[in-house]
């Protein structure tokens, strides 16, 4: 039986970075068996902000996402695991951190539904799209 290892993009957003959370999450996402391939802490201009969150951008929290995004650094890694996509969601936890299951990155270190703490990829095609937003080929770690 083969093992579907992916990727999967993890952001750590402003409101986890400036309460000093990055490395209790990244050490949260160790311990659950991912590997960070690449990482990289950055400042997003307004500009890609609006570019990586296009998909929103008819949607009425659009210009508050941005500026929130844009407030402070954020962390981004690229994440390989078997099943990565759904398995880092699931660690997530619900979008609304007041929804958020026990002992998941949004409940222990959320507080609502947009100071979340991270974003993850939805799908492993998007999965790929925004890991390139972010890294170059050269950027990637090989596991093996």
């Amino acid at each position: 039986m083969t093992k579907n290892i992916e990727r999967t993009l993890s952001i750590i957003k402003p409101d986890a970075i400036k309460a000093n959370y990055s490395g209790k999450i990244i050490d949260l996402i160790e311990s659950k068996g991912f590997f960070i391939l690449a990482q990289k802490r950055i400042t997003l201009s307004a500009i890609e902000a609006e570019v990586f969150y296009n998909i929103h951008r008819d949607k009425s929290f659009f210009s508050d996402l941005v500026s929130f995004m844009t407030s402070a650094p954020i962390s981004v890694q690229v994440l390989e695991k078997e099943n990565a996509v759904n398995s880092y969601r699931l660690l997530m936890g619900a979008t609304d951190s007041n929804l958020a299951e026990e002992g998941t990155i949004r409940k222990l270190y959320g507080s609502n539904i947009q100071n979340n703490a991270v974003h993850g990829s939805d799908s492993p095609e998007n999965a790929e799209v925004e890991i390139k937003f972010f890294f170059s080929g050269l950027e990637l770690l090989s596991k093996t």
